[in-house]
């Protein structure tokens, strides 16, 4: 026996509509359960009766199907532009960073004085001004350090002279 086709229109008389209703609800919902089965899908359905009537069905939490929709569609994509507008920042600070470390690598290796055959001299006249500026922190660093040592004795003296 072969069914016949259908017209897809509302139906006018209300009690074929409501059992049509009943019967396509429930076989709706038959057909969402059997796939969560089937194929083990999370799967949710919501149907609600012309008199506002809830009806759902749901292989999970349907609070938590709800939210994984949310998160994949309108406010998901919002997500999704801020993750990638998120990512080209960071891309684009490692570059500069990146750019930074470079510089610093080829600086130190100047001051160590490897790779100053491609430097002209008042490249080579900066790199050794900046060495006599290091070694004069260096040397008023290591006298402030030697001051601050011989402090506590000369205090041990001054008390013996008091007394």
């Amino acid at each position: 026996m072969v069914r016949g086709k259908i017209q897809v229109k509302r139906i006018e008389n209300a009690t074929s509509r409501q059992v049509t209703f009943s019967k396509r609800r429930n076989g709706l919902l038959k057909k969402a359960y059997e796939l969560s089965v089937l194929c083990e899908a999370e799967v949710a359905a919501i149907i609600f009766s012309q008199k506002g009537r809830l009806y759902e069905f749901s292989s999970s939490d349907i609070q938590m199907i709800i939210e994984q929709y949310l998160n994949r569609t309108n406010s998901g994509q919002l997500n999704n532009i801020a993750e990638e507008q998120y990512i080209k920042e960071l891309r684009s600070e490692t570059a500069i960073m990146e750019k930074k470390i470079r510089l610093l690598d080829v600086s130190q290796r100047e001051l160590f004085g490897y790779g100053l055959s491609s430097c002209n001299s008042e490249e080579l006249q900066e790199i050794e001004n900046q060495l006599v500026r290091s070694l004069h922190r260096i040397r008023e660093t290591k006298c402030g350090a030697k001051d601050q040592q011989q402090l506590p004795g000369d205090q041990e003296r001054h008390s013996d002279t008091n007394q």
